[in-house]
């Protein structure tokens, strides 16, 4: 008669691969002689890693849903030895979990002495000017580079490399421990070699082993039109040397951009403010003014122009400056003007501003000779005291 596979993990018949695996590590843990050293549960433990053997493979659980039993004609059978395939506990827990898990003490090998660099990063100082226009810069750093005594292999000259003594060139040791789930095999990288599998026994004298060593140098940033403060260009390869010589990280210069006494930066757009007499706001006129990096520019101050009147000077701002490197137009020039009224004037001018409001029927006060308003609040408090 067939056995009865799904009873014995305690699965429903149409239980998933996951399920079925579930209930086999729930069993195997208590029923495993480490934890459990009766003969019943020697006995239970053989038929439940039968009965997983089984479930597990498809070929054979096809056999199984079928009525049939694909463990007879001398297969493994619950008499037989239940721990074939198993080194104990630890085993079937690294089947599992895999060798974190402890159980099967598998090594992952040396790791390479040569490691790849990292990242370095440097802030560069640039004008607006030269955030506009772009710029080359020589710019010095200070980073890792290959040690030219030993070209990265951290030895001394005529010398080389030994298999570590201590963990065998596996790059890592072993420790046993017993714990109430059995025995239980843990790895670590060998403090000698630290992982390498091999040791240097006579150091480069100049690097002392680590094929790298620190150096000032200089380096040309080719800064495109558009920058902004706080970006990043990338030198790709012009970082920090990796251990043994590895591959150079990239070197990042950030945009500090200083503010310009002129210009303020919003995005790509400037802004600015313009000062104009009042009678050139009255009167409008063409009268030059400075952009950043195109020269002057012949602006166009229409009659009645009020102040804080912005005016905006298309395509006269900052590259714009896509993500790609490509500058793809530029943004606008806002400015705002400033009308300056006069604070001092003489009689003469008095009496043409006085014949202009006049002339506009606009209510013009008579005026002192210093200026004041006859009649005034002071005046009024002088006129009471003296009564």
């Amino acid at each position: 008669m067939a056995r009865d596979y799904y009873g014995i993990l305690g699965v429903a018949k149409n239980a998933t691969d996951q399920e079925i695996k579930r209930a086999y590590r729930k069993l195997a843990r208590e029923l495993h002689p480490d934890v459990n050293p009766s003969e019943d549960a020697q006995h239970r433990f053989g038929e439940v890693t039968t009965a997983y053997e089984v479930l597990s493979d498809p070929q054979k659980r096809k056999v199984v849903d079928l009525g049939g039993d694909p463990m007879d004609g001398g297969a493994r059978g619950g008499g037989g030895d239940p721990f074939s395939g198993f080194g104990g506990l630890g085993d079937i827990m690294d089947a599992f979990f895999g060798a974190a898990g402890g159980g099967g003490g598998r090594s992952r090998g040396p790791r390479s002495r040569v490691q790849p660099g990292s990242d370095a990063l440097i802030r560069l100082g640039l004008t607006l000017e030269d955030c506009a226009t772009g710029v080359d810069r020589e710019i010095t750093v200070d980073t890792a580079i290959v040690c030219d005594l030993c070209r990265g292999a951290g030895a001394a000259e005529g010398t080389g490399t030994k298999t570590c003594d201590t963990c065998g060139g596996a790059g890592e040791v072993q420790s046993v421990q017993r714990s109430f789930l059995g025995q239980v095999v843990t790895a670590r990288p060998c403090p000698v070699c630290r992982g390498f599998g091999e040791v240097i026994p006579d150091p480069c004298r100049q690097c002392g082993g680590d094929g790298r060593v620190r150096a000032r140098r200089n380096v040309t940033a080719k800064i495109p039109p558009g920058v902004g403060d706080g970006m990043r260009i990338r030198l790709s390869g012009q970082g920090e040397v990796g251990p043994g010589g590895g591959p150079a990280g990239d070197l990042y210069v950030e945009i500090d951009e200083a503010p310009h006494e002129v210009f303020v930066r919003q995005g790509n757009d400037l802004h600015c403010n313009f000062r104009i007499p009042m009678t050139t706001a009255a009167l409008g006129a063409t009268v030059p003014i400075e952009t950043l990096i195109d020269g002057d520019y012949e602006l166009d101050i229409e009659p009645g122009t009020q102040p804080a009147t912005e005016l905006v000077l298309t395509a006269k701002g900052m590259p714009r400056l896509r993500s790609s490197g490509r500058v793809d137009g530029r943004g606008d020039l806002h400015v705002h003007i400033d009308v300056v009224v006069p604070t001092k004037l003489d009689d003469a001018q008095r009496d043409l501003l006085v014949e202009l409001a006049q002339q506009r029927g606009e209510d013009v006060p008579s005026l002192s000779s210093n200026g004041s308003k006859p009649g005034g609040l002071f005046s009024k408090l002088r006129t009471k005291n003296h009564r």
